[in-house]
Order: C-alpha cells, then sequence, then structure tokens
C-alpha cells in the first residue's frame, strides 16, 4: 500500500474507532481528532513494531503451532500483536482509554480489526 492508499485509509480508520468507542466495550475516545491521532498511531507502531514483536513471539508460536501446521494457533498471535498494538496506542495518546484495562483492549482491538477490515473493503481502499 502506497502513502495515498494510507490517507485514504486513515480517517475510515478513525471513523471506526469512534464506532468501537461507541459500543460498551469500555475504550473510550475524547474527540475525532484523538481518534485520527490514535488509528494515524497504530498504524505507525504496527509498522514500526511488527518485526520486533513477531522476532520476540517466533519460538512460542513454532511451538504452540507445531511450527505454523495448526493456523488457529498462527491467527491467535496474530491476534495478540494486535492486541498490543492497541494498548500501545491508548497508553501514549491522551483522551485514548481503556476503562477495563485487559478486557478493553481485547475486545476494542477485536471489534476495531473486524470492523476496520470491513468498512477498508467495502470502501474498495484494501488495493489502493
Amino acid at each position: 500500500m502506497g502513502p495515498i492508499g494510507w490517507l485514504l485509509q486513515w480517517p475510515v480508520r478513525a471513523l471506526v474507532l469512534l464506532l468501537v468507542a461507541a459500543m460498551p466495550l469500555g475504550v473510550e475516545l475524547s474527540s475525532f481528532s484523538t481518534a485520527l491521532g490514535s488509528a494515524a498511531l497504530i498504524g505507525l507502531l504496527g509498522t514500526l513494531l511488527i518485526v520486533p514483536l513477531k522476532l520476540l513471539l517466533a519460538l512460542p508460536w513454532a511451538v504452540a503451532s507445531l511450527g505454523g501446521l495448526l493456523a488457529p494457533v498462527s491467527w491467535l498471535f496474530n491476534w495478540l500483536i494486535t492486541v498490543i498494538l492497541f494498548s500501545l496506542a491508548a497508553a501514549f495518546i491522551d483522551g485514548f482509554r481503556l476503562k477495563n484495562g485487559l478486557s478493553s483492549a481485547v475486545l476494542g482491538a477485536v471489534a476495531y480489526g473486524v470492523l476496520s477490515t470491513a468498512f477498508i473493503r467495502l470502501l474498495g481502499l484494501g488495493d489502493v
């Protein structure tokens, strides 16, 4: 994805964050500008930290998934990385709060991942 695709997806992901905050999951956002900053930070953290997190989790992943033979285990480790990135963004951005701690991070990250993927695909921005 190039810079144009990222710029087109950014406000969509911010709106999805606001939608997740409107759900009773314990995710709180103070404003749309906070959602924009949070969406940008989640994307930036994903770009910068995905490789180190995968290296850190490589051995437990290989053991738990039998070297990648068990796909559901691989999905769980990717989900764990998403929860970590979501939690880090909430820790760094003022106005983005996880009211119930880990449970809010888990539920919010799952909702954010599913909804943002659905909206990006629905709008045709996945291939931009």
